[in-house]
């Protein structure tokens, strides 16, 4: 379920929050194909589903920041700030990939409000996310995620 606030005086009443999970969304590999043709990217193990039935993981895998890219549609399930002129993704403090995600798995993200903090003009949020794969014992990516909202 999202979390609606309107404006930077209720987002910083979040702080510290957990802000649930999203729903689940299949990596398909479709997906895969086209990240891999918008980033040049065609490795084996990812476009190549026969060859990958006998590589390390026994099937296609995500490419990593396929998954993570998928951080902004799945984190927008969690929190929508309205009252904003502007929203800015403004970085990433770390990510780790614990685990692939096989091609026709299904992901979804676990998110916390770490810090809402002040800048010039808004506030910068740090959101401590984790991009789960359906059945897996470890998380498929662990990040901490910076974002901007001016007012």
């Amino acid at each position: 379920m999202t979390i609606t606030v309107n404006g930077l005086d209720e987002l910083k009443k979040l702080a510290g929050s957990d802000l649930g999970t999203s729903e689940w969304i299949e990596v398909t590999q479709g997906r895969v194909d086209t990240f891999a043709d918008a980033t040049g990217d065609h490795q084996w193990i990812h476009v190549d589903p026969e060859r990958a039935k006998d590589g390390p993981f026994g099937a296609p895998i995500a490419h990593g920041y396929l998954t993570l890219s998928l951080f902004i549609p799945l984190f927008t399930e969690l929190l929508d700030v309205q009252g904003v002129t502007t929203k800015v993704n403004y970085g990433l403090n770390k990510v780790r990939f614990p685990s692939p995600v096989k091609v026709g798995s299904r992901i979804r993200l676990a998110g916390r409000l770490a810090a809402v903090e002040e800048v010039p003009g808004g506030v910068q949020i740090t959101v401590d996310g984790t991009i789960e794969t359906e059945g897996a014992a470890k998380p498929a990516a662990v990040l901490q995620s910076l974002s901007r909202f001016y007012a």
